[in-house]
């Protein structure tokens, strides 16, 4: 075999081996979940120990966690103020789970405050941002979403525990037990929410 053979054949395995792409360190964080979706993340793991659950559909309804007790997690209100899910407790509470950066959380974000809106006094609905405070408050400035109770989540600990793709919206009871959960962008107002929303009464 020629000198030239063997050169061509060592650039040959070269450029193969390039072709081959490692995804960038966020996307390997986020497909060890095995739940990935265009325009969405995740901030949890997966155990390892059970093959990875296919993806659901944005928007679809999740009732294979019903009836878990809200987790003792703490977030901050905007001032600061620490609190969980179980400071709701006595009345059924509509958690979603958001990020400044995911575009999909941003377009829904007007309807949940709608409903925020239509359900006061019925249902607590809050938005929980997995971003700190210095992000957020410059993404509200001059955002119609005054009716919108936003809590802070630097530190991840709710997207983590839930296993969470951005956004991820959970249903909970007067007895802060799970009822649902929709991961992925929805419309909050409707017939369809206003149906699953009475599941709560």
């Amino acid at each position: 075999m020629s000198s030239r053979t063997v050169i061509a054949c060592l650039l040959g395995l070269m450029v193969a081996g390039c072709d081959k792409q490692s995804p960038a360190p966020e996307q390997a964080a986020n497909t060890s979940s095995g739940e990935v979706s265009s325009g969405e993340v995740t901030s949890g793991e997966a155990s390892g120990t059970s093959a990875p659950e296919a993806p659901k559909p944005a928007g679809a309804v999740d009732r294979s966690h019903k009836g878990e007790a809200a987790p003792l997690l703490a977030f901050t209100a905007m001032d600061g103020k620490s609190t969980n899910l179980h400071d709701f407790a006595g009345r059924p509470v509509l958690v979603n789970l958001w990020a400044t950066w995911c575009g999909p959380c941003v377009a829904e974000m007007p309807t949940l405050a709608a409903q925020a809106e239509r359900s006061k006094g019925k249902i607590a609905v809050i938005a929980v941002a997995q971003d700190d405070a210095a992000k957020v408050k410059p993404f509200l400035a001059g955002k119609k979403l005054d009716a919108l109770p936003i809590y802070l989540d630097p530190k991840l600990g709710l997207s983590v525990y839930y296993k969470a793709n951005l956004p991820t919206t959970i249903l909970y009871g007067a007895n802060g037990k799970e009822i649902w959960r929709v991961t992925g962008g929805f419309e909050w107002v409707g017939a369809q929410a206003d149906q699953l929303l009475a599941e709560a009464m």
